[in-house]
């Protein structure tokens, strides 16, 4: 005989995972600008302002 399952804990647990896999969706959206923009040439215009004031 199968134990029964508690049919009250399943939707959270699908609510819970629901929420992880966005929560990992925004992180790994969030990683992916970041990376795009550290990853971005400084402008010479910029570069040129920077040596200014140092």
């Amino acid at each position: 005989m199968e134990p029964a399952k508690n049919k009250a804990i399943e939707p959270r647990k699908t609510a819970s995972a629901k929420v992880h896999r966005k929560d990992k969706d925004v992180g790994d959206a969030l990683r992916a600008v970041y990376r795009e923009a550290i990853d971005e040439t400084i402008p010479d215009e910029m570069m040129t302002l920077l040596d200014k004031l140092g």
